[in-house]
């Protein structure tokens, strides 16, 4: 079997080496070639084809943000982000994965080495997934683009414009909760989904994989491009309509009922399915505390966390949604939830927010009252 060949960039000659040293460790990937900066690594990736890339964020003689639009306009190709695990690394690495890039690995600030070691699993795990998933080309930006609109992304579908003027729903709102649960590539998939619902939706919760320190930015980066309002969930707090809830990075997170009103739980744990956040756990105190009043999406992802949770939630009369396999980054996910009997609907990315207004207005006389 051909090996995943891999190219590292990074103007640290010792990230380098240790990036070169745990991907050739791996009996099917090689690194064939390690570049110092974006100009050096323009020629290895003409001159070598490498099947993925490792780019760091921050080097000299171009910025790695403006190397992978450039890249990923004319060469689109899987790229993994080797970030700094700070505010502005977080910051930066969205725009990354806004731009098409597959993933991304935080290294710590200090004790680089030990903590890049520490990644190995982490890593090469990344370029697997990486080197199996569905790039599209970046589209130049468009000349008419609002201030601060997000560019195309070159690694999900092209981010949907929200309906104009989106109708409200009413009161409906308060009597459901919609669970959203996303992996690889789910970043820009849930932002597509959280942008055409309208101010007064039900409230929605979220688990994305994603590590801590970086939630609370992408939570930041929805609530700026949202009607509704986007926060990181805190333990204890009402779960209300028209706000949206994300799993903090490193900490389960779930929905539990106090009198009439539902709470976020927001706790420490084992990791489930190998996450932490999981979305199995979240998933499930869906269809353990919400039932028929629940409806769940799952979105682009690697493995199958999640997935016999969902079948549990639609066990418990929930109503579900699966994107489609074409519209995937990474298929894993959504493909495992369909295998389980979870989805009730199957949709590209575009129509899922769409259907799920229509459900939710089509079930409005049949909403169940909270106890």
């Amino acid at each position: 079997m051909a090996k995943t060949t891999v190219v590292v960039v990074d103007d640290s000659a010792l990230v380098r080496s240790i990036l070169t040293e745990i991907i050739n460790r791996q009996p099917d990937m090689q690194c064939i070639g390690a570049a110092s900066d974006p100009l050096a690594a323009r020629e290895m990736i003409r001159n070598l084809n490498p099947d993925v890339i490792t780019l760091d964020v921050e080097m000299p003689k171009m910025d790695g943000l403006d190397f992978l639009q450039r890249l990923m306009r004319l060469r689109p190709m899987p790229v993994v982000m080797v970030s700094t695990l700070t505010e502005r690394g977080a910051e930066v690495t969205l725009k990354a994965l806004e731009l098409g890039a597959v993933d991304f690995v935080a290294k710590p600030k200090i004790g680089v080495a030990d903590g890049i070691r520490a990644l190995a699993q982490d890593i090469t795990d990344k370029i697997r997934i990486a080197s199996k998933a569905h790039i599209r080309r970046l589209s130049a930006p468009a000349p008419a683009a609002a201030p601060g609109a997000p560019a195309p992304a070159g690694g999900a579908t092209p981010p949907l414009k929200p309906a104009s003027p989106i109708a409200s729903l009413g009161r409906l709102s308060t009597e459901k909760i919609i669970f959203i649960g996303a992996s690889t590539g789910g970043t820009e998939a849930t932002k597509d989904v959280l942008i055409n619902l309208p101010a007064d939706c039900p409230a929605v919760c979220i688990t994305q994989h994603m590590p801590a320190g970086f939630t609370r930015s992408y939570a930041a980066r929805l609530d700026s491009l949202c009607k509704i309002r986007v926060k990181e969930a805190q333990d204890g707090e009402r779960i209300l309509p028209g706000h949206g809830y994300i799993a903090p990075g490193g900490l389960h997170f779930s929905v539990e009922r106090s009198g009439a009103n539902y709470i976020a739980r927001v706790q420490d744990g084992e990791p489930v399915n190998r996450h932490k956040p999981s979305v199995e756990v979240l998933f499930n105190s869906a269809a353990r505390v919400v039932g028929q009043n629940a409806l769940g999406i799952m979105l682009t992802g690697m493995g199958a966390d999640g997935a016999r949770a969902m079948k549990t939630m639609k066990d418990a009369g929930a109503y579900n949604f699966v994107q489609d396999e074409a519209t995937c980054v990474v298929f894993g996910m959504p493909r495992e939830a369909i295998n389980a009997g979870a989805a009730d609907e199957v949709l590209p990315l575009q129509q899922i927010a769409t259907r799920l207004i229509e459900r939710l207005r089509s079930t409005a006389g049949m909403s169940l009252n909270r106890v």
